[in-house]
C-alpha cells in the first residue's frame, strides 16, 4: 500500500459522495430525516454514520480530532451536512498529503471495544472502504424514496478520470 493509493482510494470515495449529494440537494426536506429501513434507518442517520467513523479513523490516525461521536439531529438538513463533509474531507486531504509511505506501516494504538493496534495505512484503507460498504446502503434508502442515485462503482470513477465517453 502507498499513500498514492490510499489517496486514490479517497478521491474515489469523495467523487461517489459528490454524486449523492447532488441527488440528496433535490430531495424535499422531510425526505432527508424520513425513516426508510436498513440499520440507521434514515439517509441522514446513515450518513452522519459515515461522516462521524470517517473522521473518528482519521482521529485515530494523527488527523483532527474529532470532539464526540456525531449525532444525526445536528444536521437537521442536508446542507448542515454536505457542509460538514467538505470540512472532514478537506481534514483528511491534508492528512494524506503530510503522510509518506513509510508512515503507512506505523503502528496505531487505539480503543475500540478493547485495547487493538493496526499499521496507520490499514486503518485509513478501512475507513475508505467503509464508506463503500454504507453508500450501498444510500443508494438503496434513495431508490426506496424513488430516486435514481447513478452509478458510483470504481470502474465508473476510473472512466471519468481518463475521459472515457460512454461510461
Amino acid at each position: 500500500m502507498t499513500v498514492q493509493h490510499l489517496t486514490t482510494l479517497y478521491d474515489y470515495s469523495y467523487w461517489a459522495n459528490q454524486k449523492f449529494f447532488a441527488v440528496i440537494q433535490q430531495l424535499p426536506p422531510d425526505a432527508f430525516t424520513q425513516h426508510v429501513a436498513g440499520s440507521y434507518g434514515s439517509l441522514r442517520n446513515t450518513l452522519v454514520h459515515m461522516l462521524s467513523t470517517e473522521w473518528g479513523w482519521l482521529s485515530r490516525c494523527g488527523g483532527p480530532a474529532r470532539p464526540a461521536r456525531l449525532v444525526p439531529s445536528d444536521y437537521p438538513d442536508a446542507a448542515s451536512l454536505i457542509n460538514a463533509w467538505a470540512t472532514v474531507e478537506g481534514y483528511v486531504r491534508t492528512f494524506l498529503t503530510a503522510l509518506t509511505d513509510a508512515d503507512l506501516s506505523r503502528t496505531v494504538e487505539y480503543v475500540g471495544t478493547a485495547p487493538r493496534a493496526l499499521p496507520l495505512g490499514e486503518l485509513m484503507h478501512h475507513a475508505a472502504n467503509h464508506a463503500v460498504h454504507h453508500r450501498g446502503q444510500v443508494a438503496l434508502l434513495l431508490r426506496m424514496l424513488g430516486y435514481t442515485p447513478g452509478n458510483v462503482d470504481l470502474l465508473f470513477y476510473y472512466a471519468e478520470q481518463r475521459g472515457v465517453p460512454g461510461w
